[in-house]
This record gives C-alpha cells, structure tokens and sequence, in this order.
C-alpha cells in the first residue's frame, strides 16, 4: 500500500487522538457501505494499480498534462 494512505483512520474514523469527522446523520450509511468496500478492495492488486494509476494521472502537482488538439 502506498505511504500516501498509511494514516488511514481507525476503526472509529480517528486520526490521532482528536481527529475524526463531521458527516450529516443522513450519510451516514452510505458511508458505512462504501468504507466495507473498501475494505474489501483495498487488499485486491488491481484495485492498488487502478488507484495507483489514477493518483498519478489526476491528483497533485506534477501530473501529466493532455493535449487537447481540438481546443488549441
């Protein structure tokens, strides 16, 4: 797993001793059910290489920059 995620919350959604997270009571299980997937694909190699790809592709500075040829 990449260091990027090695501070994942705890059980509790905590991020240290006073970290944790503010979502509206009506979210609440939908958040439930995407964090049991996650956990179960999280451990899978194509999912890490299909998150790897995208992190690389669209998150952060530096990232690849397309040529939009239509648009120039």
């Amino acid at each position: 797993m990449s260091s990027a995620f090695a501070n994942l919350p705890d059980v509790h959604g905590r991020f240290g001793p006073y970290g944790g997270r503010y979502v509206p009571e009506t979210l609440m299980p939908a958040l439930a059910q995407l964090t049991a997937e996650y956990d179960k694909a999280r451990h899978d190699a194509d999912f890490q290489r299909e998150l790897e790809r995208y992190l690389k592709t669209y998150v952060g500075r530096p990232s690849l920059l397309y040529f939009a040829e239509r648009l120039t």
